[in-house]
């Protein structure tokens, strides 16, 4: 179903708004507006030109509804995933125009029955994305796929993962393959339209959803399967979404994503791996299981300028060997080329049975 998107996003567009950000740079569906007070009368353009949007930036749901939306996304997903108490009334607003309601928070608002029994006298829905299927437990048969499989993993949360693992999907189909881009999270599955935000998932069965998405690529013809990352090894709260995609899709390389700049986890006293000691966990673990080797590191060089972004570039390169690039700045069918050679399938570690 094709939608045409106003995105609640008041006072945060800007800074607080990754969902809106992936949705607008890399969906399908039209964006017609974004409701933020504080930028009210600018394109999105103006504010953030690497989006490549033109869709007009307002000040209210009211003015929102004068270009014709069909549903109202939620454009942001903050820490602990909650509705902000004041954007209810535009929630409710959208409801009664008869507008599905699209939300990645972890409150589920299909669970709040005022929100419920709206929706329903307006013969309405809403698409709680983050809401899980059942799934099994994790059985191994991902050990059998012959597409290779990458994952994107990263020094923090919200360092690029995803945006990486679509432009790499991206040039690897510009390079003739039939790449699939796998969605684990609430704005990556608005994308592409299907997957599961496996951080939503009881922790036993999260190994089993991520082998579960990784089946359902392969089966749809992939020969290239490129898993978006979730979280970081070293993160005190979401090291364990980062751990069970790390087992569960089975990788067969991995792409390392990181912002230079950071010297600790966002929010946490936690020191950021340098590069060397992020390689060396993330290929440590995985060779206990089924080996994987970062084949390249993709940075986060927004902020910096061009000649510090191709500065920090470089030392990456020479403190791993490694290719290197910002991927987004600069292109990615270098990154990928380069790194091309080193997406090989590996076989999972068997144990010697004794009689």
């Amino acid at each position: 179903m094709s939608r045409r998107y106003a995105i609640l996003a008041p006072h945060r567009f800007e800074s607080d708004a990754k969902t809106a950000h992936g949705v607008i740079r890399y969906g399908n569906d039209a964006v017609v507006a974004v409701i933020d007070p504080a930028l009210a009368g600018k394109r999105v353009r103006e504010v953030l030109p690497f989006l490549n949007s033109d869709a007009p930036i307002v000040a209210s749901f009211a003015e929102a509804l004068e270009f014709s939306p069909t549903a109202l996304l939620i454009g942001t997903a903050p820490k602990g995933g909650g509705l902000p108490p004041d954007w209810r009334a535009d929630v409710l607003a959208a409801i009664a125009a008869k507008l599905e309601i699209v939300s990645g928070l972890h409150d589920m608002l299909n669970a709040d029955r005022e929100f419920r029994m709206a929706s329903r006298a307006a013969g309405t829905t809403i698409w709680d994305v983050r809401e899980p299927p059942e799934v099994p437990l994790f059985a191994g048969d991902v050990y059998a796929l012959g597409a290779p499989i990458v994952l994107t993993v990263g020094s923090d949360c919200a360092v690029g993962k995803m945006t990486v693992s679509l432009e790499l999907v991206r040039a690897a189909q510009s390079s003739g393959r039939n790449a699939r881009f796998v969605p684990t999270g609430q704005t990556g599955i608005m994308i592409a339209g299907w997957g599961i935000s496996v951080d939503r998932v009881i922790i036993d069965f999260a190994p089993g959803a991520a082998e579960q998405l990784v089946l359902y690529a392969a089966h749809h013809g992939a020969d290239l399967i490129v898993v978006e990352g979730q979280g970081a090894l070293n993160h005190p709260a979401y090291a364990p979404v980062t751990l069970a995609l790390m087992t569960g899709c089975a990788p067969d390389a991995l792409v390392l994503v990181c912002d230079p700049r950071l010297t600790a986890i966002e929010s946490y006293p936690t020191p950021a791996l340098g590069y060397a000691e992020s390689i060396e966990i993330h290929e440590r673990l995985l060779a206990t299981i089924k080996p994987a080797k970062v084949a390249g590191i993709a940075l986060r060089t927004h902020g910096l300028s061009e000649d510090e972004a191709r500065a920090e570039i470089a030392l990456a390169k020479r403190e791993t060997g490694l290719p290197a690039d910002d991927i987004v700045r600069f292109g990615a069918q270098r990154f990928y080329s380069e790194i091309a050679p080193l997406i090989v399938k590996s076989r999972p570690l068997e144990a010697v049975r004794h009689a």
